[in-house]
């Protein structure tokens, strides 16, 4: 069992990834097979109901609608607990929120929210968020139900820098329903004391955190991923935005460069297999 503190005496030897809305884990498979390569350890758990297949998970919504944000959190904590020693955790999207939810509790090693899904605290709420999320959020009652994106819905949400036929690709082999409550919880972090999105800000404890950005994301913008980064004090926290990758950056051309730059920041804080 891990302890409860992101300090170890040994360098981590796992990473947990944890996929975002309308994906599952799926999203990481080339990330798995280059850390695993390098050595790691790699798990990346599904949400709750989430560890089914594309298909038949956009055939049968009702095992994902009602999945909240605090179950895909307490269902996270469990895994990590029960690993021999603290490991890195790497989440895109609403899973660099579950990332830094995590971290802020005092789990993991070091943390790699990439182009993160707001946490409580931060307000920004930029145009393209709202035109990307409006598939959920534009009907109230939407939210006792797992919304889909169409194909012109994703290839502007995620596809935004794949040409038509690479988006509707990805959108065919990746995108999933979204479990409806978890946006509906991320969009009233700030109007609600006792969200699961809440985060020690000042935390001289928690374990070090680079957050990554995109310049041409359209559902988490690289300006907001920026200021949430330079919302923190305390402990470590590193950014970087990179001006040309859209909110798919973990799957669309060019990831292997974002890769290295993780692995090597991973490296030089925490260290891992082979250091």
């Amino acid at each position: 069992m891990t302890s409860p503190t992101a300090a170890a005496n040994e360098p981590p030897d796992t990473i947990v990834f944890i996929h975002g809305l309308w994906m599952t884990p799926l999203s990481w498979g080339q990330w798995q097979e280059w850390f695993a390569a390098k050595g790691w350890n790699v798990i990346a758990p599904a949400w709750p109901g989430f560890d089914r297949p594309v298909a038949e998970l956009n055939a049968d919504h009702s095992v994902i609608k009602d999945v909240t944000a605090g179950q895909i959190l307490d269902h996270y904590e469990a895994i990590i607990r029960g690993l021999d020693k603290p490991p890195v955790i790497i989440g895109h999207s609403f899973g660099g929120a579950f990332t830094q939810v995590l971290i802020s509790r005092g789990l993991g090693a070091a943390g790699v929210p990439i182009h993160s899904a707001p946490v409580r605290g931060i307000r920004d709420l930029p145009l393209a968020t709202l035109k990307s999320s409006f598939p959920v959020l534009g009907n109230p009652l939407n939210v006792r139900k797992a919304v889909p994106l169409n194909e012109s819905q994703f290839k502007y949400a995620f596809g935004n820098t794949l040409s038509d036929a690479d988006s509707k690709a990805a959108w065919e082999q990746f995108a999933v329903p979204a479990a409806s409550k978890v946006l509906f919880q991320g969009a009233i972090a700030n109007a609600y004391p006792g969200t699961p999105f809440k985060v020690d800000w000042k935390s001289e404890e928690r374990a070090p955190l680079f957050l990554l950005g995109g310049g041409q994301d359209h559902v988490v913008p690289g300006k907001v991923s920026q200021h949430n980064a330079s919302k923190y004090s305390g402990a470590r926290v590193d950014f970087k935005l990179y001006e040309e990758r859209s909110h798919f950056t973990v799957g669309e051309p060019g990831w292997e460069a974002v890769i290295d730059d993780v692995s090597s920041w991973i490296g030089d804080v925490v260290g891992g297999p082979g250091r």
